[in-house]
């Protein structure tokens, strides 16, 4: 329900393209990573993988639980919730792994957390946080590098600009993209991996932003 609700939003909003390199595969079990840059990104990026036949389990803030229709839509479907600065917070990496082990694809994004530049322009991914890493050091899972490119045009900054962003998207429809990069494996300590998965997405980053002819 989710990525199609997701994929007729994006159509509303944006004008939304998919590309993918030679060696790319969404395969069964992997783990799927992106950069996050805005509030309408998630739907963009489950609309572009819905189009390439996958629906995954996205870890998500523990809060969008508490909104009653998404809550039970999100727990229905095997969404996975983050809860930041809690005695609950390692959870969701035994949620993800038990994902994983079940075959599905778990979405995480790597940064934790949204830039707080107020612009709408693209630039590189943050640092990435240790979940990533410690999720694939346990499970051994493959790593999909996702980046995306132009969400920032449907909405971001601060509290008006957003809903600005959202009422006047429809009308304006800005170009967003979406690349899928070959899966990779992480490996060496935890540094190390983190800084291969982030090299990864920004590269991914780099091809989506280049697409919309956007400075990377």
């Amino acid at each position: 329900m989710l990525s199609r609700l997701a994929d007729v939003l994006v159509k509303t909003v944006g004008r939304l393209t998919v590309t993918a390199d030679a060696g790319a595969a969404l395969a069964p079990g992997s783990i799927v990573v992106v950069n996050h840059t805005s509030l309408a990104d998630p739907a963009v990026v489950l609309a572009a993988l819905r189009r390439l036949g996958a629906e995954p389990a996205v870890m998500a803030a523990a809060g969008l639980w508490r909104i009653p229709v998404l809550g039970r839509a999100l727990a229905r479907e095997g969404h996975i919730p983050v809860h930041r600065g809690d005695p609950r917070a390692a959870r969701c990496l035994d949620l993800s792994a038990a994902a994983l082990d079940q075959g599905r694809m778990v979405l995480i994004y790597g940064e934790g957390g949204l830039p707080r530049r107020t612009d709408a322009a693209e630039a590189a991914p943050a640092a990435f946080r240790s979940g990533l890493a410690r999720l694939a050091e346990r499970t051994g899972a493959p790593v999909v590098p996702v980046g995306q490119a132009g969400a920032r045009r449907i909405t971001s900054g601060g509290t008006g600009k957003q809903i600005a962003g959202l009422v006047t998207a429809p009308l304006r429809r800005p170009p967003v993209h979406v690349h899928v990069g070959a899966p990779i494996t992480l490996t060496g300590d935890r540094t190390t991996r983190t800084a291969q998965a982030h090299t990864a997405v920004t590269a991914a980053w780099r091809t989506a932003a280049a697409r919309l002819g956007e400075p990377a």
